[in-house]
């Protein structure tokens, strides 16, 4: 560590200097050239439905296909030419619907590539890349600033919340010292060539914290996301592929990206991220783009890729991801276990012993044998497991996934609305030697409605029934366990009826309840766990 310690803001000023316009005319050239694309597809050409083709084209083709070139700022934007995030999230607080909130974030991200379109051509399937010349488009979001107010103000701890690593010669080492990380060693070692890596950015900035916790509605899944710092002429990760589908968008800076199709069919869509890989295993990249300010890259889990920066430019940009285990076989492997213990309580065909014999002809030693028992024995198997698919809970199962999913979920950061008409921000307060405000009381004429359309989710446990919810979760993943209460029989019906209302309020007394007593009793409990807020302050 001989290098002199700079400032932050000095390191600033070092990193931000202005590239000259003949530099950056020779760089767009170098990256047209790098691309091979001697044109950008519209939205129109770049959406044809070719779906199965294009698949096979993905596994076989070593070569950049210019159908992953994505947008430009000169094609149709479908959302306009981008709103600034704080005015678009200041207006997305006025939406009533948290779900229409997300789709046009969602929008917002990806513009302007038509959500419809995503979803339906790229999602799971390829790369896409949209660049959009303009700096200013993700500003706001997270910024080298916002790095080193979080390492000065907040308990940034190594190997918790940041990484330190590189990646020379072949060789990705990590380079975390113990305890918390301050500032003057974080930028020592980053001015020594290291990569920094944010881990939990949403536990410290209230802009990441709000926008995941939006999109998180948006995919049914956890959001998460890391911020990548890079020093200039470095790499601080070696080629890999992740377990995720990965939003790359690029803040500050630029920086040279490359990715390349999964190795085999074994590693499309896969289970679990993969160890670091050497160059000479991964062929030849379909992708290769130097990603500036306001560009986004996104490519599904099980695609190859690495980032360097330019020996010009650092680089800052935040990867947005999610479904992370959230695959059909990541059901079944709650639906099947539960499915066996079901049909053996049930049906005796599944408890029915096994044939005598069946060691004899059954097993690997016996894999080549050609005898008519071992073709009764797997038409048996295969009979019990057609019939095991009647015993399947396949419900209860997708309660399991969404109960692990709200533990996952990130607290809604409250709009000022939903604040002043909770019990977040209800006015009742000490103030000159006695307590103000007291006594604001919920009738049967309050009109009420869930704060969020996935907040609270009723699921049965055995005899009982649960209400789960997210409202008291912690921006630190799982530093609180999943939040849950018994729900009253009685009380069932009322609180289904209250969470397929939404976004309508209703009254209290629409509770299909029992009693005006039980409405009001059980508005209170919702009100006071956060579950629920108010049409009008109390």
């Amino acid at each position: 560590m001989e290098r002199k310690h700079m400032s932050a803001f000095a390191l600033y000023q070092t990193l931000s200097t202005d590239e000259s316009p003949t530099r950056q005319v020779a760089d767009k050239k170098k990256r047209k050239k790098e691309n091979g694309a001697n044109k950008v597809h519209t939205v129109k050409d770049q959406f044809k439905p070719e779906r199965k083709t294009k698949r096979k084209k993905l596994l076989k083709s070593p070569q950049t296909d210019e159908s992953l070139m994505g947008f430009t700022k000169d094609e149709e934007c479908v959302n306009g030419d981008g709103e600034a995030l704080d005015a678009l999230l200041t207006n997305l607080a006025k939406v009533n619907n948290s779900r229409e909130r997300a789709s046009t974030l969602f929008q917002w991200l990806i513009n302007p590539i038509p959500a419809k379109s995503f979803f339906r051509e790229t999602w799971e399937k390829k790369p896409i890349l949209v660049q959009r010349q303009n700096s200013d488009y993700y500003r706001g979001l997270f910024s080298t600033a916002e790095f080193d107010r979080i390492l000065r103000q907040e308990d940034v701890q190594y190997g918790v919340n940041l990484d330190v690593t590189s990646y020379t010669n072949g060789q990705r080492e990590t380079h975390n010292p113990e305890g918390r990380a301050l500032p003057f060693t974080v930028w020592d070692l980053y001015g020594n060539g290291c990569s920094l890596r944010m881990l939990n950015p949403q536990a410290f900035s209230s802009t990441v914290w709000n926008v995941l916790s939006i999109f998180q509605e948006q995919f049914g899944s956890m959001a998460g996301a890391n911020v990548y710092l890079t020093p200039p002429g470095t790499q601080g990760f070696a080629p890999h592929y992740d377990d995720i589908e990965a939003f790359v968008v690029q803040l500050e800076g630029k920086k040279h990206w490359r990715v390349y199709n999964p190795r085999t069919d074994d590693e499309v869509l896969p289970v679990h991220s993969s160890p670091n890989f050497d160059q000479k295993e991964i062929g030849k990249p379909i992708l290769e783009v130097v990603l500036e300010a306001g560009d986004l890259l996104y490519f599904p889990r099980g695609f190859i890729h690495q980032g360097d920066c330019l020996p010009d430019a650092h680089s800052l940009h935040i990867t947005i991801s999610s479904y992370q285990k959230n695959s059909w076989g990541d059901l079944l492997q709650k639906v099947v276990p539960a499915a066996l213990e079901i049909a053996m309580e049930e049906d005796v065909e599944f408890r029915q012993g096994l044939p005598l014999d069946y060691l004899m002809y059954m097993g690997v030693q016996n894999s080549d044998m050609d005898d008519p028992r071992r073709t009764k024995f797997f038409s048996r198997i295969d009979c019990l497991m057609k019939k095991l698919a009647t015993y399947s809970p396949v419900d209860a199962a997708v309660d399991q996934k969404a109960r692990s999913f709200l533990h996952d979920c990130l607290p809604p950061m409250l709009t000022p609305e939903e604040l002043s008409s909770s019990v977040q921000g209800a006015t009742v307060r000490w103030e000159h030697g006695q307590v103000m405000d007291v006594g604001a009381q919920i009738t049967t004429q309050t009109r009420v409605r869930v704060l969020r359309a996935g907040c609270a989710r009723l699921c049965s446990d055995g005899e009982a029934v649960n209400l789960y919810y997210i409202t008291e979760n912690s921006r630190v993943y799982h530093k609180e366990e999943l939040k849950s209460f018994e729900v009253k029989a009685e009380h069932t019906d009322a609180i289904e009826f209250l969470i397929h209302s939404y976004p309508k309020f209703v009254t209290v007394g629409s509770f299909p309840c029992d009693s005006a007593k039980d409405r009001i009793a059980l508005a209170e409990l919702l009100f006071e766990r956060g579950i629920i807020h108010t049409a009008e302050h109390l």
